[in-house]
């Protein structure tokens, strides 16, 4: 364990620097104090800490969850977190959780443009609005999926969600976020995964931003296993970054934003409820660079299932079956021979949900643009596009290099249902079908080859 300083967070505004610091490695267990002597040593939780802060556990798996998947960290802090008035209910505008019953769910395939990014002033918050889930918070199992929308910085507003952690994929503009247990910055091409209950108040680097949440309702994300893969590949461990110690020592009018089974609510509190000096770990928001994935494919025929882009899983009780799997479509090398390269045609039980971060996805030559989405839902045929299965089938199969894409997954165990929103808004592509309407019939017994085996039925 290591101990590493970062200077004190003291204004609210986003025209400062701020050098932000990294703990490496998935789960470690992390130790990091903002002013020398914050963190006790040899004990959790000393009868009376040397500087005058507050012990308080903050648990993010049951006490006797086995040693392997326990998360928990110590935090030591200006005031503890229950100091705060009690919450009221505020409107959720158009953030919905489970269960996802406002529409019925069609077994349809959908696409939809990007979220248009706001004109008035929108911090992340507000700018939330939510596509569709399964499951249920209440029974933490399921996600919601989220697109996010903002230009305004939030700086006396704070949020957390108790329903589940949240996996953020900026597509547009960077995110600077200011947590309890220290700053993360994240950027297009990064993700962060801010774990349930920690609280957040989300700045932006650049002026206007938009991209991707999952809110993971069941077991945190974790590795996935590799398998005949071996001990290393997909995403390494040290590539994960946690933040280290920085507080926010500042006292006024603030208010925390709470999701909670589903609703949002608000509770007035005197000071910044980021004032955590020092703390000691495994339980703690981290990030990790898309570009770092280090991608395992075919060098001979065939390209093996989409799994193997697994960026980070959440298991479900069923063994092999993802509560949620995120997985990413980076640049890489395609050597297949005589394969079709692209993904193929497909029907899935599991449900898929896409997102574009820059470039073009090689299984749609149109359509699919940055920031947009589309769902794939259980037992929906889906593949490429006309155009593309075309251009694919004629082309010449020598060494490509993708070098200008990043899409991304989230797959899970259950359907996800669109909301009334996802449905009735103006981006949704109500014309999404007609990119498979080219794909004529192309069987002709005429061209087997004399060398195909024939058939001996009589």
């Amino acid at each position: 364990m290591s101990v590493e300083t970062q200077t004190v967070v003291t204004q609210p505004v986003e025209t400062q620097t701020v050098e932000t610091q990294y703990q490496s490695g998935f789960g470690n267990e992390f130790a990091t104090e903002a002013v020398a002597g914050a963190l006790p040593s040899g004990q959790n939780a000393p009868q009376k800490h040397p500087l005058g802060l507050y012990t308080e556990q903050f648990s993010g798996t049951p006490f006797t969850a086995p040693r392997a998947v326990n998360r928990r960290t110590w935090t030591y802090r200006i005031r503890p977190s229950v100091t705060h008035h009690p919450y009221q209910e505020i409107p959720s505008r158009l953030i919905r959780s489970g269960p996802f019953t406002e529409v019925p769910t069609t077994p349809n395939q959908l696409r939809w443009n990007p979220l248009p990014l706001p004109e008035e002033a929108t911090d992340f918050v507000d700018g939330i609005t939510t596509l569709g889930g399964n499951g249920d918070p209440a029974m933490q199992t399921g996600v919601a999926i989220h697109l996010y929308a903002a230009n305004t910085s939030m700086s006396d507003r704070f949020f957390y969600s108790a329903d589940g952690e949240l996996l953020i994929v900026p597509q547009l503009g960077a995110l600077r976020l200011h947590t309890e247990l220290g700053i993360l910055e994240a950027a297009p091409g990064e993700i962060c995964v801010i774990p349930r209950g920690v609280k957040i108040r989300v700045a932006l680097i650049d002026n206007q931003v938009r991209g991707y949440i999952c809110e993971n309702y069941g077991q945190p994300f974790r590795l996935p296993e590799l398998g005949p893969i071996g001990a290393n590949g997909l995403s390494n461990p040290r590539d994960f970054k946690a933040p280290v110690a920085a507080y926010d020592d500042r006292e006024g009018e603030f208010h925390i934003t709470a999701k909670f089974l589903g609703r949002l609510w608000s509770a007035h509190i005197d000071h910044s409820p980021l004032d955590v000096v020092a703390w000691h770990g495994n339980y703690a928001p981290y990030k990790y660079d898309l570009a770092l994935f280090n991608c395992i494919n075919t060098v001979s025929f065939d390209h093996p299932d989409p799994s193997i882009y697994t960026v980070l899983s959440s298991p479900s009780v069923i063994p092999g079956t993802a509560n949620c799997d995120f997985a990413i479509f980076p640049p890489r090398w395609l050597v297949a021979e005589h394969t079709f390269r692209p993904p193929w045609f497909h029907r899935n039980l599991m449900n898929e949900f896409m997102g574009l971060v820059f470039g073009a996805y090689d299984a749609k030559a149109e359509g699919f643009v940055p920031g947009g989405a589309s769902l794939h839902n259980c037992m929906a045929g889906h593949g490429p596009d006309a155009e593309t299965f075309e251009r694919a089938t004629s082309a010449e199969l020598k060494p490509q290099y993708l070098d200008n894409t990043l899409a991304f997954m989230f797959e899970t165990q259950l359907v996800v249902r669109p909301t009334e929103f996802a449905m009735n808004t103006k981006i949704l592509q109500h014309e999404y079908y007609e990119c498979w309407q080219g794909l004529k019939r192309r069987f002709n017994p005429g061209l087997a080859s004399d060398a195909m085996p024939k058939s001996t039925s009589k």
